[in-house]
């Protein structure tokens, strides 16, 4: 009698928990496209989608988000350059080639890398990686390639982990019926088990994104925050999410409402690419 009083009030408490999960997300959902929907129809869509000016202090104020959209698709597609192939390479060392006593200092690093806060992450590529690009390529060292490579170091643990589990759960005849036709060990962990794994580290790279474009404060401390169209990856940028944060504090009236608009094709961005790991998920199974 006890026990199955107390399966039932944990279920009560789980369907709570689940439901809150469940009400908070449609809560934010409404916020966003009810705060934004309104001024992209007053102000249009193209307008304000396609518009290569921002100057909301100017008369009659601009709109466009092209640079900062821009600006978030650079920096996230350089952070997939850095990012996957060191990823997935250290996924793969750390899953079929390491040994026991390596793993686990190298386990406990990565898992450190993924609770470091991200303004920390800001400050060490503002004294260590701004600093070496401005003595290389020249300017203020604060460009795409600076927030890229930044990013690219903050989404290894991501990418890392996720993968990880995903070359571990191929099942081992896999790799052993490689073995037994003759192949390598490096042979068939290449050529076997990383494409038998290729839906979870697929999934790993979606969330990498996700987390990418985004990331705020770091990007902010080195990106440059220049709201303009980018003619090389040395050149500053500003992001759709820097572009809100460094704003808001003091916009009114419809320049807040602009930021709130920019704040609902981020987040319609943010759907996109979950949808897509949705898929790569069912697609797997």
């Amino acid at each position: 009698m006890k026990t199955k009083f107390l399966e039932n009030f944990m279920r009560i408490i789980f369907f709570i928990s689940a439901t809150v999960s469940i009400i908070s997300i449609i809560l934010i959902c409404i916020f966003i496209f009810a705060g934004g929907i309104p001024f992209l129809k007053e102000y249009g869509f193209k307008n304000f989608f396609l518009g290569v000016n921002w100057k909301p202090n100017d008369t009659p104020p601009s709109y466009g988000i092209l640079p900062m959209i821009l600006g978030s698709i650079y920096v996230t597609i350089g952070a997939i350059i850095i990012g996957v192939p060191i990823g997935v390479l250290t996924a793969t060392y750390l899953a079929k080639f390491c040994n026991k006593k390596i793993y686990k200092f190298l386990k406990s690093s990565i898992n450190l890398m993924a609770g470091i806060p991200s303004i920390i992450y800001g400050f060490f590529a503002l004294v260590v990686i701004v600093p070496i690009i401005r003595n290389i390529f020249g300017g203020t060292g604060m460009s795409i390639l600076t927030a890229s490579i930044l990013l690219g170091i903050m989404i290894l643990p991501t990418i890392i982990n996720i993968s990880e589990a995903a070359i571990r759960a191929v099942p081992k005849s896999y790799y052993e019926g490689s073995i037994a036709l003759g192949a390598s060990h490096e042979q068939s962990v290449i050529s076997v088990v990383l494409p038998a794994a290729k839906s979870g580290i697929l999934s790993s790279i979606i969330l990498g994104i996700g987390r990418a474009i985004g990331e705020t404060m770091a990007v902010i401390l080195v990106a440059g925050n220049q709201a303009r169209i980018p003619s090389g990856i040395t050149e500053g940028v500003r992001t759709l999410t820097a572009n809100i944060v460094i704003e808001m504090a003091y916009a009114a009236d419809e320049h807040r409402q602009a930021l709130i608009a920019t704040a609902t094709i981020l987040f319609a961005f943010i759907l996109i690419i979950n949808g897509l790991f949705l898929l790569v998920k069912r697609r797997r199974k």
